[in-house]
């Protein structure tokens, strides 16, 4: 199934003006926050190439961001939860609480959202879950694309601030190199410490 308006459109028919689509980026990686999207289009426009962030090159995914981030025809918002609260209540509770962040922060608040992967309760508004939505809906996509992009903007800062993990290559997910770092350096700041990696790294030193 494409992606698409399908599910925008049959919420618009039925006489809900305003739909959100939200998705996460970050739930994987060892080191970093896990950040959530929220996106209302006020009407169906045409969005080139706009799909699942994790099908996208970088680049298409900086160009779509920058159309959605400057369209006067999208609503967006987004959330940043830290490690700090991802190692004390886990990192599903994390997500879920950044996605309902993001959702709250959309003024106006929108009359439904479409939530990428499983529902999330508690939820303010009404909502709808899509498995694997963020390739069917073109609201969650672009929710997926503004997370990612946010997400790895802030990776990118955070590798100036620590350069031996190459925060800006790997964003911080489970990679051969950031393994081998974090063997070599142990974890840092920003390093998820209830993550088995991470913990297996620090009993290691």
């Amino acid at each position: 199934m494409p992606c698409s308006f399908d599910y925008e459109m049959r919420l618009w028919d039925s006489g809900v003006q305003s739909v959100a689509g939200v998705d996460e980026a970050g739930r994987g990686p060892l080191a970093g926050p896990v950040v959530a999207a929220a996106v209302v289009f006020k009407r169906p426009i045409e969005l080139v190439g706009l799909d699942d962030s994790k099908r996208l090159s970088r680049k298409a995914r900086d160009r779509i961001y920058e159309t959605l981030v400057s369209h006067s025809d999208v609503l967006f918002s987004h959330s940043i939860v830290g490690e700090d609260v991802i190692d004390r209540i886990n990192i599903l509770r994390a997500s879920q609480e950044a996605m309902r962040s993001a959702v709250s922060a959309l003024r106006p608040p929108p009359e439904h959202v479409l939530i990428d992967g499983l529902t999330v309760h508690p939820f303010p508004i009404e909502q709808t879950a899509i498995v694997k939505g963020d390739g069917i809906s073109f609201s969650i996509a672009a929710a997926s694309v503004i997370a990612k992009v946010t997400r790895d903007k802030i990776m990118s800062a955070y590798a100036i601030e620590f350069p031996q993990y190459g925060f800006d290559q790997h964003q911080g997910y489970a990679t051969a190199d950031h393994l081998a770092m974090l063997r070599a350096h142990g974890p840092c700041r920003i390093h998820r410490r209830s993550f088995a990696p991470v913990a297996q790294a620090t009993l290691d030193l």
